[in-house]
């Protein structure tokens, strides 16, 4: 059963920086397309950042492109999210996904609970 753990929310004021990490058990990680989602209040969930996990290709939402990082460490069977340039807009609930399919799929398998960030004036 795959398991996803997100950690690293928090607290940051606008303009900082902020990591998040989202660790898989229960399966290959190497064999999962990973993605970040969030979910503001009163909004629907949007996609964040995506990276196959066949050739290490990345997507980024329009809104974060240039700010937000995907990184995986295989090693750890980790996915990061590394945030910087934070905006108010940034709040959110930052949720971790998974899937088998070599490409971005059009619904995630696997998701995990998520975390909260808050981006502070």
């Amino acid at each position: 059963q795959v398991q996803l753990v997100e950690s690293g929310g928090g607290l940051v004021q606008a303009g900082g920086s902020l990591r998040l990490s989202c660790a898989l058990s229960g399966s290959t990680f190497t064999r999962y397309t990973m993605g970040w989602f969030r979910q503001a209040p009163g909004k629907e969930r949007e996609f964040v950042a995506i990276m196959s996990w066949t050739d290490g290709s990345t997507y980024y939402s329009g809104s974060v492109q240039g700010r937000f990082t995907i990184f995986r460490d295989n090693t750890q069977d980790t996915v990061d999210l590394w945030m910087s340039s934070l905006k108010l807009e940034d709040t959110a609930v930052y949720f971790c996904a998974a899937d088998r399919s070599p490409r971005p799929p059009q619904v995630f398998s696997y998701w995990g609970q998520g975390t909260q960030v808050t981006v502070s004036p």
